[in-house]
C-alpha cells in the first residue's frame, strides 16, 4: 500500500482475517492493540508472529506508542520462548514482504541458520503446534501476562 492510501480501504490481510476469527490461529497473546500467534510455517518450533491488531503495512508507519507495545509483547513472548524451548537465543526478524501487515517473527534459535525462511516447515504437525502454543501461553501466564489466556 502506498503511503498516501487510506489503510481503512485496504483489503483485509490474512493476519486481519486471523485476528477477526475468519481464519484459524494459534494465539498466545491478545490485547486490544497487539496479538501474537504461531506461524503456520515455523522455522523452528515455537516460531511466533507478533502483530498489531490495526492493519498497517510497514513497521516504520506505526506510531511510537503502538511500536512500543509491539516491542513489549515481543519481549514477553521471547522470554516465554526461552523458558519453553531453552534455545541458544531468541531471534527476531522484521521482513514484511510476505504479508502486507506489520509483523515481527520471534523465533527460538540454535544458530543464525535457523532464521532462514527457506528452511521453514510448511507441514508442521498440528498436535505439536497446539502443544507449543499451550506451553507458550502457560509460560506467559506464569510471568503474569493475563493477555496470554486468549
Amino acid at each position: 500500500m502506498d503511503a498516501d492510501e487510506d489503510p481503512s480501504t485496504a483489503a483485509p490481510s490474512v493476519f486481519t482475517r486471523i485476528i477477526n476469527g475468519e481464519l484459524p490461529g494459534r494465539f498466545v497473546w491478545r490485547d486490544p492493540d497487539v496479538v501474537a500467534f504461531l506461524t503456520i510455517a515455523p522455522m523452528r518450533p515455537g516460531h511466533t508472529l507478533v502483530v498489531p491488531v490495526r492493519q498497517i503495512d510497514h513497521w516504520t508507519d506505526l506510531d511510537d506508542a503502538l511500536w512500543a507495545r509491539v516491542c513489549e509483547v515481543q519481549l514477553a513472548v521471547g522470554r516465554a520462548l526461552m523458558e519453553v524451548f531453552s534455545p541458544a537465543r531468541v531471534g527476531t526478524i522484521i521482513a514484511g514482504l510476505e504479508v502486507p501487515h506489520c509483523h515481527v517473527h520471534v523465533v527460538p534459535i540454535r544458530s543464525e541458520a535457523d532464521l532462514d525462511f527457506a528452511r521453514a516447515d510448511d507441514s508442521p504437525d498440528p498436535a505439536a503446534m497446539d502443544e507449543a502454543a499451550r506451553q507458550v501461553r502457560d509460560a506467559l501466564a506464569r510471568a503474569g501476562h493475563h493477555e496470554a489466556s486468549a
